[in-house]
């Protein structure tokens, strides 16, 4: 059995945006299976962006090219071995990593029992059976407990600096909100790809009913697909704004289809490196994706997603369902032939993708995209004076100008609880008096819900604010538009969460801060907050 006290621990991960970000619960119960020992992360450079800011990981070591080939391969388990290591859990199936991990010396290696590597491994396990077709998050965590470690599901998601999603936000700012988000390519084969006609029937339907504006996302290897979507484009007519840069398509322009600044279409097609998509990705209100990373990439950052599968299997490599309202839809034809896991169609037809509509793919973008405004409110210090853990019924003291939340509902906004409460996790607070707390918030004040983050600090959960994984929720559950939405609260971490979403943040002085540089408005109280909302919502119509 693996040795779980061991302090010192390397993990190798895999070599693939998608596959990475299907392993990122496995570290997350990782971390929480052994929480005294160092993590260090093997990747390669393509994929080492979406670990950077995981505080799951303690170090990140690049496989770069520099330890290709034999003599490669040696120098990389030299530096391992002077890490001094004690165990080796590996992700990866290649019979390498079981190498690697080997000559460096490595006491403990363990890892499925595949690629003819058992003999390399000290803790060999056997490979599920594929026949259970359980989502591929389930492969890397079956690992973990037949280790021995409890490792239970969570959704995936990436950590994005704030400087990060606010140059994202620059990136796109002259374009038109909602911004739909295409990436038409597919690294594996062309067998995953739809096709770049419908794409561009989906952008025109898009720009013309909901008058948003649409980016192009791809590899450098996939500049033409884009190329050829704004070709279509421009053929049906759609009046574009900087479609590309790209000299192909330059030369199609002409008096008919206009350049107009940018605000209807632009390609970053080859222009993007991951760190850069990933917040890119987060910046947009709705991503059409075939099956490849940046899929992936948008469920991890809570992106509503449409994903359009042919030639493999969503149950195994899909948007992971949990939960009520995720954002996320599966498009997908009723093909016999399909899935078939082939990187290109050997009948040649593509039969799976052309039953796939364009009229499918806009309803899925109608169902998901968020449009309802909403105003968040943090609790203690905000809707209530903040006088400690409270766990008692008789310590909350409800400010009395809450009986004015009844103004918002009227002008259309949804209200939203935010509030953590860490005592649940050190053992003051009593989980069911939050539930029963926020119960009556909704019962008797109008919130729509009402969200709680119980973890301790030091778990460095992506729910604790000013991380957004409740204000994401919330959006996905209730089809929230952030960017015109507001969060109320009375500390710095509240307007880092509105900065953080792009919506408006106003501090409160009834708590715990009287000033900040993140706020977009200052209040007295919470009278002055939701008069400011009301006055600058209508500004806004």
């Amino acid at each position: 059995m693996f040795d779980k006290s061991c302090k010192n621990l390397l993990v190798r991960g895999v070599n693939w945006i998608g596959d990475s970000i299907m392993t990122i619960p496995a570290l997350r119960a990782l971390r929480k299976g052994m929480p005294e020992a160092k993590i260090s992360l093997l990747v390669k450079p393509s994929v080492s962006a979406i670990f950077e800011n995981d505080p799951n990981i303690d170090e990140l070591i690049i496989y770069g090219d520099e330890f290709n080939g034999m003599l490669g391969k040696i120098k990389l388990s030299s530096l391992l071995n002077r890490k001094k290591f004690c165990g080796s859990i590996l992700f990866q199936n290649a019979f390498e990593a079981a190498l690697i991990t080997f000559l460096a010396g490595i006491k403990e290696r363990a890892g499925y029992d595949r690629d003819g590597r058992g003999f390399l491994l000290t803790t060999p396990i056997p490979v599920p059976n594929s026949n259970e077709r359980e989502h591929q998050i389930y492969y890397y965590l079956r690992l973990l407990t037949q280790l021995g470690l409890k490792a239970e599901f969570s959704y995936p998601y990436l950590y994005i600096k704030l400087d990060d999603r606010l140059k994202a936000r620059d990136t796109l700012k002259d374009m038109k909100r909602p911004i739909l988000g295409i990436n038409p390519g597919a690294t594996y084969g062309s067998a995953k790809r739809w096709l770049p006609e419908r794409f561009a029937e989906v952008i025109d339907w898009f720009v013309k009913d909901t008058g948003g504006s649409v980016v192009i996302f791809g590899s450098k290897s996939e500049v033409q697909i884009a190329d050829e979507i704004g070709y279509f484009v421009m053929r049906r007519g759609l009046v574009m704004s900087g479609v590309t840069s790209h000299q192909s398509l330059m030369k199609m322009q002409n008096d008919k289809y206009p350049v107009d600044n940018r605000q209807f279409l632009m390609s970053l097609s080859g222009k993007t490196k991951l760190r850069d998509l990933i917040s890119l990705i987060s910046e947009c209100d709705v991503l059409v994706s075939n099956d490849t990373g940046p899929m992936h990439i948008a469920y991890a950052v809570r992106t509503p997603l449409v994903a359009i599968f042919g030639s493999t299997d969503p149950k195994l490599t899909g948007p992971p369902k949990i939960g009520k309202g995720t954002g996320n839809m599966v498009i997908s034809s009723n093909m016999t032939c399909s899935p078939c896991f082939e990187r290109t169609c050997k009948t040649n037809d593509m039969k799976c993708m052309y039953e796939v509509s364009s009229d499918d793919v806009y309803y899925g973008i109608k169902q998901v995209l968020p449009s309802t405004k909403a105003v968040f409110f943090d609790r203690d210090g905000t809707l209530c004076e903040d006088t400690g853990y409270i766990n008692r019924h008789e310590q909350l003291r409800i400010f009395p100008q809450i009986e004015r939340l009844k103004i918002l509902k009227t002008k259309g906004f949804k209200i939203v609880g935010l509030t953590n409460q860490s005592g649940i996790a050190r053992g003051i607070v009593d989980e069911e008096f939050v539930k029963e707390t926020n119960e009556m918030f909704k019962s008797k004040y109008g919130f729509d819900d009402f969200y709680y983050c119980p973890h301790h600090p030091d778990d460095h959960c992506p729910c604790r604010k000013p991380e957004p994984e409740m204000i994401l929720k919330a959006k996905n559950e209730h089809a929230i538009d952030l960017k015109h939405s507001y969060v109320v609260g009375d500390k710095d971490s509240d307007m880092l969460l509105a900065k953080a979403v792009g919506a408006k943040g106003i501090l409160v002085q009834t708590g715990e801060a009287k000033e900040s540089h993140y706020a977009d408005f200052i209040a007295r109280d919470l009278k002055e907050a939701i008069d400011f909302i009301e006055s600058d919502s209508d500004k806004l119509h």
